[in-house]
């Protein structure tokens, strides 16, 4: 290294570069100290408003910091007489080839700001979206993550589930329960189904607003097929389903109901032989 050219570089240019290096230093602490506190302010204005998640905000809030980082990051190098608008056309090259490449996973992310925003459900829910149930465990920018009700994990992304039908059975404060139980044609149907009405209102977790509904579904040869339907919350939909069934089970045994069997035309035809109005071909 020739140190007359080092000390001509010094004499004439040291002290205007050694100033522009001052200055950037300044500028970088000073201008981090800035965007920390516009974060903490932009965070806090978004938390005010109760329409707005608490991950949407915290995303938001990352969003600002980043691009106040990038303008900092041009404003030192246009301190040091670097042309900043090249740097910046190169930016934009590489943000829209990164944005090509990624192009699914962007729409992702996408659709997870559009949830965050709508909030069709939120963390606890009992939903189906993309053709998954389960408990919503947790609402990201790129997938939503359920627990499904056999003790699995599912992330299923978010452009996926908003152009696909959702469905909350959370929203609404009573969930209805569908069964179904046929009766034999022996059996008086209007008693069996008020049996069936007051074994409903004993079974633990069923709403009684809307009431339980026990229906004549349609007719069989066996006999009527009833619609036992009874409403409870999502969090206790299982333990009302099976606990209906027994309930249907208890009430028929303790009546003593038989059991609906399928008669065909030949043994209708022996059963109607043997009957006392035949006692030649018993």
């Amino acid at each position: 290294m020739d140190m007359d050219v080092v000390w001509a570089f010094l004499s004439t240019q040291g002290l205007d570069f050694g100033m522009k290096v001052l200055g950037a230093i300044v500028a970088w602490f000073v201008g981090r100290w800035l965007i920390g506190m516009i974060k903490r302010v932009v965070h806090a204005a978004l938390r005010r408003g109760r329409s707005i998640d608490e991950t949407l905000a915290t995303y938001l809030t990352t969003f600002v910091a980043v691009a106040l980082n990038v303008l900092l990051v041009l404003a030192l190098l246009d301190i040091f007489g670097v042309k900043t608008t090249s740097f910046a056309a190169l930016l934009a090259g590489a943000g829209l080839a990164i944005g090509t490449a990624w192009g699914g996973l962007l729409t992702h992310f996408a659709a997870g700001v559009f949830l965050q925003v709508l909030r069709p459900y939120k963390v606890g829910d009992q939903v189906t979206i993309g053709g998954v149930s389960g408990m919503v465990k947790e609402l990201g920018l790129f997938g939503t993550t359920l627990i499904t009700g056999d003790s699995i994990t599912a992330l299923v992304g978010n452009n996926k589930v908003l152009s696909d039908v959702i469905q909350n059975f959370s929203t609404l404060p009573a969930r209805r329960v569908d069964t179904t139980v046929k009766v034999d044609n022996s059996v008086n149907v209007r008693e069996a189904m008020e049996r069936l009405r007051a074994a409903l209102a004993n079974v633990p977790n069923v709403a009684q607003t809307p009431p339980p509904e026990v229906e004549i579904l349609q007719f069989t040869p066996e006999g009527p097929l009833l619609a036992v339907r009874p409403y409870t919350h999502t969090n206790h939909y299982w333990q009302v389903f099976f606990d209906t069934h027994k309930a249907i089970v208890d009430s028929f045994t303790a009546a003593g109901y038989p059991v609906p069997e399928v008669r065909t035309a030949q043994r209708a035809i022996q059963e109607a032989g043997s009957s006392p109005a035949n006692p030649g071909r018993a």
